[in-house]
């Protein structure tokens, strides 16, 4: 009965939304939904305090998967425990979807809305530290570690889901939660994966979630780029480099003259641009005219039309390179890609009233002293950690370029805002060790309870306003995809690149190991590591 209303209703608000122009919709105040009515705001109160009586249960998870500390593609360990936590907690979990080992989709409840709840949980490389250290100290020299905050998200919105659930299966209240892991997101190597293999093709909205320097949610488009990571393999022939040089074609002077051709032509890309490479494989040995060599590039823009142009002048220099030195271009390789992120409107509204619903965290003196001597390690402002909250954000308007998500894939399929929450500290580089400091600490912690909080109210919203969901639908379809549909940048032919970082991973795993959070035996992660909070360096 809840379901045939739900549709009632949601064909009604979108059929009224459609009669407004794209244009106007966008910059009109969204339609109005209704508040929160008193059985609403009694659910409300009830996941709050569910959400904070399961504080040591988030503590804990983001404790364990910061020790794990798994690149992209080899998230072995996280994928188990992660797996085992939800099935404990009643979810059906596929395993290995979209043909990526490390991923997976939990699902619980039955019919409408779907709601999709996505975190990523790969790390960084050589970014190994202890947490709540505040100066360089890596608990395995030369490892990975998360110095990206990848470990917080899933204890957010597992807490959130299981907070739910319990008024959900009490009162009988139809929806559907699924629960997905953003897999080697570093490596922008699986959301479009998921998106062709159908993961979101009956999801109703998806929640994602990131850590941060605050509480946040914004709307419409997003800052930064998307992307399209290409390999280029060039093959030449060998030849006795002292012998008989001229027999010989080398692959690596052609990875050296493409990566000197797009350096020339970067002066006249513009300026939003970004593009970046390494060399993947640059021969075997000097006195061998290498056969094969690889160079791996980002090419990211600001639009899809725009990072195609882009990838095709990257092609056009690869076949340049080729020609001068009388090798072959094999065939290119996706390695990963993104689109440009556009989140929706009316969810990013609806989620920002519950941020300020729930507020900041209440930072003790030991939180801020390690925010302010961390910032001072780094030579930034020591400004703590964030006491006010972010207003909601806009659309940006004018995105001078920068970084890159592959949530950017889910946002042009399904509804979808990225909730950033406060479990890290300000001004930091970012990709860096000193990005793991905080992660496993009272900061991350309370974070991470902080936006539970508010991706568990929002879910209520979802769930018993169906209003809300038609208008993000309307938006959708009559604002965000209006002049720009979706379409992959992975090709047919290309697959996960699930070898990437498994010499690495194989090269620590074992010394990573020992340094397991074991939470039968100690509260925290910092406890097993005998570490004092806050740890900085004497005066």
């Amino acid at each position: 009965m809840r379901v045939r209303r739900y549709l009632r209703v949601a064909v009604g608000v979108a059929a009224g939304l459609c009669l407004l122009p794209a244009v106007a919709w966008a910059q009109a105040a969204a339609p109005q939904v209704a508040a929160d009515s008193p059985r609403v705001a009694a659910l409300k109160a009830e996941v709050l305090a569910e959400v904070e009586k399961m504080k040591d249960f988030t503590q804990q998870m983001v404790d364990q998967i910061f020790s794990y500390g798994e690149l992209g593609f080899q998230e072995i360990e996280t994928h188990k425990y992660l797996v085992g936590v939800l099935r404990q907690n009643g979810f059906t979990v596929e395993e290995g979807v979209a043909g990526i080992p490390t991923a997976f989709v939990a699902s619980w409840g039955s019919g409408k809305p779907v709601i999709a709840l996505g975190s990523d949980i790969d790390g960084i490389p050589q970014s190994s530290q202890k947490p709540g250290v505040a100066y360089r100290d890596p608990i395995v020299e030369g490892a990975p570690g998360h110095g990206e905050g990848h470990n917080s998200g899933q204890a957010v919105n597992i807490t959130a889901a299981l907070a739910l659930k319990r008024v959900m299966e009490r009162d009988k209240i139809p929806g559907t939660i699924r629960i997905w892991p953003g897999t080697a997101e570093e490596l922008v190597g699986t959301k479009a994966y998921f998106v062709r293999a159908g993961l979101f093709k009956d999801v109703d909205v998806v929640l994602f979630t990131h850590v941060g320097r605050n509480l946040s949610v914004s709307w419409g488009a997003a800052g930064g780029t998307g992307l399209v990571s290409v390999e280029y393999t060039f093959e030449g022939e060998t030849a006795h480099a002292a012998g008989a040089p001229w027999r010989g074609r080398s692959a690596l002077d052609a990875v050296e003259l493409m990566n000197v051709g797009w350096n020339y032509r970067r002066e006249h890309l513009r300026l939003e641009h970004r593009s970046h490479y390494v060399i993947r494989n640059g021969g075997d040995q000097p006195n061998v005219v290498p056969r094969t060599a690889s160079v791996w590039y980002y090419f990211r823009e600001l639009t899809y039309p725009l990072i195609k142009e882009l990838w095709g002048i990257g092609d056009t220099i690869a076949q340049g390179a080729a020609m001068m030195t009388g090798t072959k271009l094999l065939p290119t390789r996706v390695l990963g890609a993104a689109w440009p992120r556009h989140f929706s409107r009316p969810v990013a509204e609806a989620t920002f009233a519950n941020i300020e619903k729930v507020g900041l965290p209440e930072w003790s003196e030991a939180d801020q002293t390690l925010a302010r001597a961390v910032q001072k390690e780094l030579g930034v402002n020591e400004s703590g950690l964030a006491t006010r909250l972010s207003p909601l954000g806009p659309p940006v308007t004018n995105n001078r370029g920068g970084g890159s998500d592959d949530i950017g894939d889910v946002s042009w399929n399904v509804p979808t805002v990225t909730l950033s929450f406060p479990s890290n500290i300000p001004g930091l580089p970012g990709h860096n060790w000193a990005d793991s400091i905080a992660m496993a600490t009272p900061i991350a912690h309370k974070g991470a309870t902080a936006g539970a909080k508010a991706q568990a109210l929002t879910m209520v919203d979802l769930v018993m306003k169906p209003e809300l969901v038609a208008a993000a639908w309307a938006y959708f379809n009559d604002v965000q995809t209006k002049g720009q549909k979706y379409e992959p940048l992975i090709r047919p032919q290309d697959t996960p690149a699930l070898e990437l970082n498994r010499d690495i991973m194989a090269k620590y795993r074992d010394q990573m190991r020992k340094f397991y959070f074991d939470s039968t035996k100690y509260k925290t992660y910092l406890e097993q590591l005998g570490i004092v909070y806050p740890t900085i360096k004497k005066q």
